[in-house]
């Protein structure tokens, strides 16, 4: 029997449906499902899925506790490995032990490289005939051509390129964990409210602080324009003053005042220009389209993962910008025009010869990203649907001619002063017909000769000023991301993601909290190197060297221990400075405006020592007793501006599956409809309790009264007696528990693993 082992179990089905000749039996192990075939050679096969990394690494027990090992130990301490998924890890090993031949079929990348070595292992411990016998499938679609040919075509597992993986793996854990327990022991921030600091987060999170800085530095420049409406022949354009902007106020109002009817054409203007095709889509390109489409840059990639195990698109992740020639293309749009884009499909077939367009970016890994399925709209959700439909009609414009604007420029003068009107249209669509997301809007002018008359209709003088530059999008800081070399295709987008959870930015374009900021600034005055790109970028270009074997994952690991040395001796010579600055960020995010009440002090986030529950309160207090209730989950941001209805600070609660927004004031009108809703719902249930054995009786609430009348008081006095110990039992088990929180499972995965491949 062959054994195929594949990343996830919807590859793993899916594999299986293409290899078998007849049809395929599902089993299962543990609850974990494999597939049995017989493939088109007659030779019995089982199919079985993992779930991503089944092998964690990790430090050894005696290192997991915070309070008690120095953050410094972790730099030099051994790792070793741990079993994940242990049902998953049994299932390969039974499997395996029945196998004579073995193909590792996870994805064609270093980190699925990686995952397909972990596999091999645990099935050699099982079996050591099928170390002989690997063999390794590479694809980069789900389809029935891809898998039929990977699996014709089968090669060697690589081992430099697993490695190359698992260096990442390890200097990802060495550097997060040791970084973060630093910072969240010098802060005091335990638990679930741990900060964190990762070889790629923290020069990601500094790009966005710089940002932030520049428009924080920026001092606005007032200006002025002069615009005016103009009308030929019935047809009404605008234009604006050659000058554009004006400095001075007075010489603005002075041109202003010079302006009346008619004005006169001194020159027209006509050009011609091709707009080139986009090239076709990579990681970094998709992300950077699909968050203009409102996506968030995670999500996106989510979305696509889904549609490449469900056959509909090619593998994500990918640097390719050139399609390979072993692609057939019209065979991809023979699919399209099977769905949906039957008509565009049919269009781009009906060309004699089909030439893509390329970008400047050519691997040999997986080609980029295209259609490889053509669903019904009906048949995903919305979300989904509009990824593929951007992926396919992507595909479909690389595909199509170039497009021409053409464009026109008309001079005019208007009491003697200079004016500019310009309009565009587009003459040719070509490819915009195919992607309309970058189709410009036309701009038609009247047709106008030298020496027309133009009246005059409506002029405006507006007072404006300049912008400091604006915060980076979630699609603009990956490309930032590629650029300084910092993370992968496949991590950029997660990187980003664990900045929002760990509550340094919110909102998007991506804007840092006062937390963020003063995490950014600590990591840059006090361990410079960690802040930086460029040390980031080595380390990636090093891990890259083992795929080729020029370096060991040694010689890369201790390389990035001597880097993360150096660095931690900096932050621990100025633990309270760097603890200091942080705490400071976290207590300007508390801030969350002016007292609408006394008018003179600030509203901050307070933490009542008697309940423990957070509400906002004045500082003013006791002079002013302003307070407010607060949601008692998500770190909370203020806004820095008011309520329109009721003129309270308004906050955002980061936290959950999205940010949202609220005014403090409860009984402000904007929450009426919430309120309403309240209730109804209570009167539903009042109402349904009053009936009896409706949904909101709750007859076990009876139990405790029926068990206060026995006449065993002895005994409930002795058991009331014990609860409180019961719960100071309890509550010193979390305080241990949070001090003593594992590295390496549970706050790695969070931080540091998200730097992965």
């Amino acid at each position: 029997m062959r054994l195929i082992i594949t990343e996830k179990n919807d590859a793993a089905k899916k594999i299986a449906g293409i290899l078998a000749k007849g049809g395929v039996k599902e089993e299962s192990y543990l609850k974990v499902p494999y597939y049995l075939f017989t493939d088109a050679e007659d030779q019995a096969n089982a199919c079985v899925g993992l779930k991503g990394h089944v092998v964690q690494v990790d430090f050894p027990p005696e290192f997991s506790e915070w309070r008690k090992v120095e953050p410094k130990a972790l730099i030099d301490a051994p790792l070793v490995k741990t079993e994940t998924a242990k049902s998953v890890v049994r299932t390969v090993k039974k499997l395996a032990a029945d196998a004579t031949s073995l193909v590792i079929a996870t994805d064609y990348d270093r980190e699925g490289e990686l995952i397909g070595l972990e596999a091999l292992n645990l099935a050699v411990e099982e079996n050591q005939k099928l170390a002989r016998g690997v063999r390794r499938a590479r694809f980069s679609a789900l389809t029935a051509g891809d898998i039929n040919r990977a699996f014709s075509e089968l090669d060697q597992l690589s081992e430099p390129l697993a490695m190359a993986g698992e260096a990442r793996q390890d200097i990802d854990l060495i550097w997060g964990a040791t970084l973060t327990r630093f910072v969240s022991l010098a802060t005091g921030r335990l638990g679930s409210q741990f900060l964190s600091i990762g070889r790629v987060q923290t020069p990601t999170l500094v790009l966005v602080a710089e940002r932030e800085k520049e428009r924080r530095a920026f001092v606005s420049e007032p200006y002025w324009v002069v615009k005016i409406e103009l009308d030929s022949g019935g047809q009404r354009f605008n234009a604006l003053h050659k000058e554009e902007r004006f400095t001075d106020e007075a010489r603005a109002s002075a041109v202003f005042e010079k302006l009346v009817t008619p004005g006169r054409v001194t020159a027209v203007k006509q050009t011609s220009r091709k707009v080139p095709r986009p090239a076709p889509f990579n990681t970094t390109s998709f992300t950077s389209a699909a968050t203009s489409l409102g996506f968030g840059a995670a999500m996106a990639m989510r979305i696509a993962e889904d549609l490449y195990m469900a056959g509909h698109i090619s593998y994500p992740r990918t640097d390719n910008t050139v399609y390979p020639s072993s692609l057939d293309l019209r065979e991809s749009l023979e699919i399209l025009a099977q769905g949906e884009f039957k008509r565009e499909a049919g269009q781009l077939l009906a060309q004699q010869a089909l030439h893509p367009s390329r970008g400047d970016k050519r691997t040999t890994d997986h080609p980029p990203i295209y259609p490889t399925g053509s669903p019904r709209k009906g048949e995903l959700s919305d979300r989904d649907w509009r990824i593929y439909e951007l992926v396919a009609r992507r595909f479909m414009a690389t595909l199509a001619d170039d497009a021409v604007m053409e464009s026109n420029r008309v001079d005019l003068a208007v009491g003697g002063e200079p004016f500019v009107s310009r309009g565009s249209r587009v003459v040719h669509a070509g490819w915009f017909e195919y992607y309309p997301y970058s189709r410009q809007k036309d701009l038609e002018l009247p047709l106008l000769n030298k020496d027309d008359l133009v009246e005059l209709v409506d002029k405006q003088l507006e007072a404006k000023e300049t912008q400091p530059p604006s915060r980076y999008g979630q699609g603009t800081l990956i490309e930032l991301m590629e650029k300084h070399n910092l993370g992968t295709k496949a991590t950029r987008h997660a990187i980003i993601q664990n900045l929002y959870d760990r509550g340094y930015v919110h909102g998007n374009p991506v804007e840092p909290t006062e937390m963020g900021m003063k995490m950014a600034e600590a990591m840059q005055e006090f361990a410079p190197r960690i802040a930086s790109p460029e040390m980031t970028a080595e380390l990636e270009k090093d891990m890259d060297l083992i795929s080729v074997r020029d370096l060991t994952k040694e010689q890369v690991v201790t390389i990035s221990r001597d880097l993360l040395r150096q660095s931690y001796g900096s932050l621990a010579q100025n633990r309270e400075q760097v603890a200091a600055k942080i705490y400071e960020g976290i207590t300007d995010d508390r801030i969350l405006g002016v007292c609408p009440k006394c008018g003179k002090n600030k509203l901050r986030v307070i933490r009542s020592k008697t309940t423990k529950k957070r509400f906002v309160g004045c500082e003013g207090y006791p002079e002013c007793d302003q307070t407010y209730p607060l949601p008692q989950r998500g770190d909370i941001i203020g806004l820095d501006e008011v309520c329109p209805q009721c003129g309270s600070p308004k906050i955002k609660i980061l936290g959950g599956r999205r940010p949202w927004i609220l005014c403090l004031d409860p009984y402000c009108p904007t929450k009426d409809e919430y309120r309403k809703k309240q209730a109804a719902r209570a009167a539903q249930s009042a109402a349904e309790a009053e009936a009896g054995g409706g949904a909101g009786t709750k007859p076990a609430a009876k139990k405790p009264a029926a068990k206060k009348s026995t006449a065993k008081t002895g005994a409930t006095k002795s058991s009331a007696a014990k609860k409180p110990a019961a719960r100071k039992a309890a509550t010193t088990r979390r305080t241990a528990k949070a001090a003593a929180e594992p590295v390496g499972a549970e706050v790695a995965a969070r931080t540091a693993a998200t730097d992965d491949d």
